[in-house]
Parts: structure tokens; sequence; C-alpha cells
């Protein structure tokens, strides 16, 4: 099924993402969590994949496994800057003959304190979108990334949408937005997609917080919001695991109907691999959730 279509005929969305893991331990608690997940009968889930494609052989071996080993469709990331376009082609064409129809278009992150980086093939997003389109037409369904609060190298929320929007006239299907935990900042993003007529689905990114200090860390380096009263929440209990997962539901499981009330076409939930905390927000909202 290509996430494209899906969403265009108004289906809301529930997807997870997982990340490739590095150790068979690591692979066995991916594959029960997807298990555990399939339950819920998602629209699609993803698989990450490294920004220096340092995770290439592993991402397309857990794409290729939960592709061949369930009913689930699955999106792969891929990041193009450390590939030549030459690399790329090669990937989507494994891609492709395996029976992969949805791609995550992503530029990746450039390697921190190197100024003169080398790029390979594709320098941003909009060329790897345009690549895929150009090389295998509509094959793959393609989505892409956004960022509510802006990509951390955006000088404002203006170039933010113009680049963005290069994205999506390239031909991006969809998009996922990187996690924010502050709903005014996605509903703004949306107002101003559509003012600069970008009508595409922008489904918004969850990530429940059940280790506080791992997100603390993903949220300064892609530069996400954590409220004030959040942090003071958490803060306080920091050194209890289980209270700190108990208040990261909550506040997700709020997140989450408010923005049901405000007609998001669907939900992708950074899962880090385990099940526990999306299957409670999931189980908390169901009702909520339109039909499927």
């Amino acid at each position: 099924m290509k996430i494209g279509k899906l969403l265009k005929k108004g289906i809301f969305s529930v997807s997870f993402e997982f990340f490739p893991p590095k150790t068979p331990e690591g692979e066995d608690q991916l594959f029960r969590t997807v298990e555990e997940l399939r339950e819920l009968n998602p629209s699609f889930v993803s698989v990450t994949y490294g920004a220096g494609g340092s995770t290439r052989d592993r991402t397309r071996r857990v794409v290729e496994k939960i592709h061949r080993e369930t009913n689930l469709t699955v999106m792969a990331h891929l990041t193009c800057i450390a590939h030549s376009k030459e690399e790329i082609e090669q990937i989507l064409r494994g891609y492709r003959k395996i029976g992969i129809e949805n791609i995550l278009a992503l530029r990746g992150d450039i390697p921190k304190d190197v100024s003169d980086f080398n790029f390979k093939g594709c320098s941003y997003a909009k060329e790897l979108v345009e690549l895929i389109k150009n090389k295998f037409g509509d094959y793959f369904s393609v989505g892409v990334a956004s960022y509510p609060e802006g990509h951390p190298e955006s000088p404002n929320m203006e170039w933010e949408i113009k680049f963005f929007k290069e994205k999506v006239y390239a031909g991006a299907d969809f998009s996922i937005t990187q996690m924010f935990f502050e709903n005014d900042f996605y509903y703004r993003f949306l107002e101003r997609c559509r003012k600069a007529q970008i009508n595409i689905p922008i489904i918004p990114g969850i990530m429940p917080i059940t280790n506080f200090k791992q997100i603390k860390k993903f949220a300064l380096m892609c530069g996400a919001t954590i409220p004030q009263r959040l942090v003071e929440k958490l803060e306080a209990v920091e050194s209890k695991p289980e209270e700190v997962e108990k208040i990261g539901v909550e506040f997700a499981i709020k997140q989450c109907e408010d923005l049901l009330t405000n007609g998001v076409p669907g939900f992708h939930f950074y899962t880090l691999n385990k099940s526990k905390a999306t299957l409670k927000i999931y189980k908390a909202i169901k009702n909520l959730i339109p039909t499927r």
C-alpha cells in the first residue's frame, strides 16, 4: 500500500517508527515490539537510516524482514548526503526489487565539527525527492520531514516554509513532523503551510517521554521545546523511571486528544523500539480516533 494514496482517501493513519538495532538482543527486542504493535493494525511502520549511511545494511535487513514476515506496510528512511547518486539509485532499486513502495526522503545531519563536508550526491532532501521521481516515476510514495519549530539550521520560519515548499513541489506526497510537545507550534506551522499553498497531509510526530535525560538530548539536537511546566514535573521525579514514564504518557495522551479535536490526519509514534508507552497512549485515545 502506498502511503500517499492511503492519506488521499482521508483514512486516519496510525504509524510507528523503529530504528535498526546494533545487537542480536536489540533485534529480538525490536521484533517483539513489532509484534505487539502489529495488533493495533497500523497504517504503516518506518525504519530509520543513519545520517551518514552508517545503518545502510541494517536498515535494509530490518525493512526486508518486516516486509516479508508480517503484513505491515513498511516505509524505509533514506538519507542522501553521504551517498553518490549512483549509490542512492542502487539502494532504491534494491527496495523496489523486494516490493517496498514507500520512502521517507531526508538530507541527513551533517557531521559535527566538519566545516567543509563533502556532499557526494544530493545536498538537500529536495534533490533526493527529485531524483526518486525522475528515476522511478510514481513507483515510490515519497514522504519528507517537516519541522513545526523550524529546522536547527533555519534562520527563521519564512526560510523553513520556503525549503519545505520546495520539497513538496519536487514531488513529496506527505510529511511527518519532527517531535514537538507544544501543539501550538504545529497549528501555526499548518497555517503557514496553507498560506504558502502547501496542501499535502502533515502527520504529527509524537514522542512519549519515558527517559527524560534521553529526550532532553533529542530535543536539544532537533530544536524542540519541552514546556517548562512539564520540565518541572519531570525533574522532580527524574530518579524514578516509572514516575517519569507515567507523567510522559499522561502528557502525550492529552497532547493527542487536543490534536484529534483539531482534525489531524494521523499520528506517527516515535517508539524507540519499545511498545509499552505507545500501547498505553493508543488505548487511552482509541475511542476518539476516527474510523480507520
